[in-house]
């Protein structure tokens, strides 16, 4: 199951929003094949496994076992349902890292298997393979995008200085990390002023992989139609806004009403629209909004340690977060908490 885990993560950035799964196939203790769902709307991770398999090793696949990190589907999505294809090679025994929580699967696919005689065990590695798909489950069990928030700030505390100059705060490695977490997520989310002031393009340019969806708050649409983060041509972007709701080119605008909670109609809109998880960059007023509300999930700060300037914007700050991981990239230390 460790190795399903592993396999699954080659996934990340790619699968959404199908969820990242790895599958091994066994037969007395030697791996006669192996798999992962490598893009959205391709093969499932039962299929690249099972069809990984030597044609020497074939007729070993009815006595032999299969790991998947997630409950086969059992319906006709993109592609057929893996639990009919498991049943057609006559595998006999299936270990499932973790129920898929998804409407059209959440217990079907192991039923089916146990109907046609598959004997089916649920893994001890339960809660590893469910922190592989955390923003898989979050999406379908809370009913809202996984939340992640990201900013650099110097060996004082401070995210940026009063000259409203853009400041880099990160070396060049940590800047390469930063991208990889970006192509990880479906969604980076920034605030007016960090748009206007930053003129971000929010692409994965020193990494690669999928583009994420682009999202700003712009309450009363000031933002220059030249700003990169309009250009069209790379990925769509969303505009929280209190003007107007509609859908012009790839650009999504999504009217906000100001007599309610604007971090919960955000939330919300990010899950009606179907994008599963987001990565919110910026400004620090926008980051400790989303602290204040309580709305995230995890928090990943980069402090440069041998950077120390007076006066500055202070970064957010929050109570109550657990250390979950502590790395030193150079002279930048990554911190990353879960609420």
């Amino acid at each position: 199951m460790l190795r399903c885990v592993q396999l699954a993560r080659q996934g990340a950035g790619y699968v959404a929003p199908n969820p990242m799964v790895g599958a091994v196939l066994v037969y007395q203790d030697r791996i006669i094949g192996e798999g992962y769902h490598k893009e959205y709307g391709g093969p499932h991770a039962e299929v690249n496994c099972i069809g990984s398999v030597a044609p020497i090793d074939r007729p070993l696949i009815k006595e032999s076992v299969l790991y998947v990190s997630l409950e086969p589907c059992a319906h006709h999505g993109k592609t057929p349902p893996c639990a009919d294809l498991i049943i057609s090679h006559g595998i006999p025994e299936v270990v499932v890292g973790c129920r898929d929580p998804f409407t059209l699967v959440d217990g079907k696919g192991i039923e089916k298997l146990r109907q046609a005689g598959v004997r089916v065990h649920m893994s001890s590695m339960e809660e590893e393979c469910k922190e592989l798909n955390k923003r898989f489950l979050t999406f379908h069990l809370a009913h809202r995008p996984y939340i992640i928030l990201k900013w650099a700030q110097s060996g004082n505390g401070k995210i940026a200085d009063f000259s409203g100059r853009r400041l880099m705060i990160s070396n060049e490695i940590t800047q390469k990390l930063t991208h990889r977490w970006r192509s990880e997520e479906a969604s980076i989310l920034v605030g007016t002023n960090t748009a206007m002031m930053d003129n971000p393009l929010l692409d994965t340019r020193h990494w690669g992989g999928a583009q994420p969806t682009r999202i700003v708050i712009d309450l009363s649409l000031r933002l220059p139609e030249d700003l990169k983060i309009f250009n069209i041509t790379e990925s769509r972007t969303i505009v929280f806004n209190t003007r107007k709701h509609c859908l012009e080119g790839k650009i999504w605008f999504f009217r906000l009403d100001l007599q309610k909670g604007i971090i919960s109609q955000i939330v919300q809109g990010i899950y009606d629209l179907g994008i599963q998880s987001v990565l919110i960059e910026g400004g620090a007023r926008l980051l400790q909004s989303f602290i204040d509300e309580g709305a995230w999930d995890e928090a990943r700060i980069i402090s440069n340690k041998s950077l120390v300037f007076g006066d500055g914007l202070d970064a957010p700050r929050f109570q109550d977060a657990l250390l979950v991981s502590e790395k030193n990239i150079l002279n930048d230390q990554v911190c990353i908490y879960e609420k």
